[in-house]
């Protein structure tokens, strides 16, 4: 292992100090961290271009201080018990300089919790139940082959294209082949890179109300203005949808599991969005957030399934089937917007790793995702009914919804109590609840909070609900009797 030093033949120190005082910097603030072991003092002078004289004298005087230690028939090693300076950061500008002046929308990162804590944390799934003889199988298949010596296509590697589009006819019934499909780095670089290659500043983007924080930023991002468009039992209301000159460029939904309400937008209204963006040339970006996990209800048709006017584009994501730590999706689009999205692409060429798009293959083309996926639905299916046996007995004070599908569900309370105080209460007793407020554009029209149950153990599930269950009869009581 080599490290970095400068040396400077012109300077009034010699080359031995010089080496001293670089390595015991670079020691002190972690550049070479404690434990590391050092160079070969020939291949050190011969990477440097010294005697190899200067090089153990100056190792030998560090061994002195105590910041480097020789193992006799192994090295030397930065010695493992040394005291460390604060790390050093790179220099920032004073002021805000002009190239940073245009504010841009970020994700808001939820606070850490404690490691005791049960949290019902949104879009988190369970990876526990795939066993470990699969996923090393998928591995097998990696590691069984050299990697290719050239950068990919960048729409993704052909077979793993041809497993999503055969995934998504079965499963989705959408008719569609390799190339309508491209691979992406999750469901957030799919929309990103729509709404780049669709987007101009001060066009106008569709957004459900309440919806998903992550893509309204990422729409933001481009300088466009957000039409909010209301939801209710039965998902986003098209009536309420701008038309003629005022129809927003693009509409983007989540029909499979409305997020976070967990509406199904049922086939009727589908088939009149699809008809209202052909009538208004608009765009309608699918995102089929949580359509693989369904429970007591049969499956609905994809709009893209639907979409004979070429007026869908389709994303999807590995993130909840499998584990967002992947970080990877599938977008599908009409010809033409496919080909300009490719080449974004071309210039980004953020594309998933090789790697990970050859174990995907083998999940897909093996039939163990869709095992894998059966196997979840039982899993999952169990969570929910033991979140809504745990919340039954407040069911007059707060009602769950959402449950048909999905990893989370959502508890609609009484006009008269406060989701925020709720959250705050069942915080304090080492339960983190999200509020419904947060995921509004403008003033939200109902009050309630959001419970993600699917990366949570089911002794968890049913502990954290009754807690928040006795948090919820509680403010109650309070409200009642003002605390007596």
């Amino acid at each position: 292992m080599s490290f970095f030093v400068r040396l400077d033949r012109t300077s009034d120190e010699t080359l031995h100090q010089q080496l001293v005082g670089q390595t015991r910097h670079a020691i002190r603030h972690g550049q070479l961290p404690t434990g590391m072991r050092l160079p070969a003092t020939r291949a050190l002078a011969a990477d440097l271009g010294v005697s190899r004289n200067v090089i153990v004298a100056a190792f030998d005087e560090l061994i002195s201080e105590g910041y480097l230690e020789g193992r006799v028939g192994s090295g030397t090693y930065v010695t493992d018990d040394l005291p460390l300076a604060p790390g050093r950061t790179l220099a920032a500008p004073t002021g805000t300089p002009r190239w940073l002046a245009h504010p841009v929308p970020v994700a808001d990162t939820p606070p850490p919790t404690a490691h005791d804590a049960i949290d019902f944390r949104l879009g988190t799934p369970d990876i526990t139940p795939l066993p470990l003889d699969i996923w090393r199988g998928a591995w097998r298949d990696v590691i069984n082959a050299l990697p290719p010596t050239r950068y990919g296509p960048v729409t993704g590697d052909p077979d793993l294209r041809a497993a999503i589009a055969g995934y998504l006819g079965r499963a989705r019934g959408i008719a569609c082949g390799p190339d309508d499909v491209i691979v992406t780095a999750g469901a957030a670089q799919a929309l990103d890179l729509i709404a780049r290659a669709t987007l101009a500043p001060g066009d106008t983007v569709g957004m459900e109300e309440p919806g998903y924080p992550e893509a309204r930023n990422l729409f933001l991002a481009q300088q466009v203005r957000l039409v909010s468009v209301p939801v209710d039992d039965d998902g986003l209301r098209v009536d309420c949808l701008p038309t003629g000159s005022a129809a927003p460029l693009l509409v983007y939904v989540t029909p499979s599991h409305q997020y976070p309400l967990g509406a199904r937008l049922p086939v009727a209204r589908r088939m009149a969005l699809l008809a209202w963006a052909t009538a208004n040339d608009s765009l309608i970006v699918e995102d089929d957030y949580d359509s693989e996990f369904r429970f007591d209800a049969p499956p609905l048709p994809a709009l893209a399934g639907l979409d004979e006017a070429g007026r869908v584009a389709y994303v999807g994501t590995f993130s909840k089937v499998l584990t967002p730590s992947l970080r990877a999706g599938y977008l599908v689009a009409p010809r033409p917007l496919r080909e300009r999205i490719a080449g974004l692409t071309q210039l980004t060429a953020r594309l998933t790793p090789w790697p990970i798009q050859r174990a995907l293959t083998h999940f897909l083309a093996s039939g163990e995702l869709e095992r894998h996926i059966r196997r979840m639905r039982r899993h999952y299916a169990t969570k929910r009914a033991a979140l809504d046996d745990a919340l039954a007995p407040v069911a007059p004070l707060a009602r769950l919804q959402g449950l048909e599908a999905g990893l989370h569900a959502y508890l609609e309370l009484r006009p008269d109590l406060e989701p925020a105080a709720i959250v705050a209460r069942a915080a304090a007793r080492g339960v983190i609840v999200y509020p419904l407020a947060d995921f509004y554009i403008g003033a939200p029209d109902r009050g309630g909070i959001l419970i993600g149950y699917g990366g949570l153990e089911l002794g968890e599930v049913v502990r954290g609900a009754g807690i928040l269950a006795d948090v919820i009869t509680e403010a109650y009581a309070t409200r009642l009797f003002g605390g007596l």
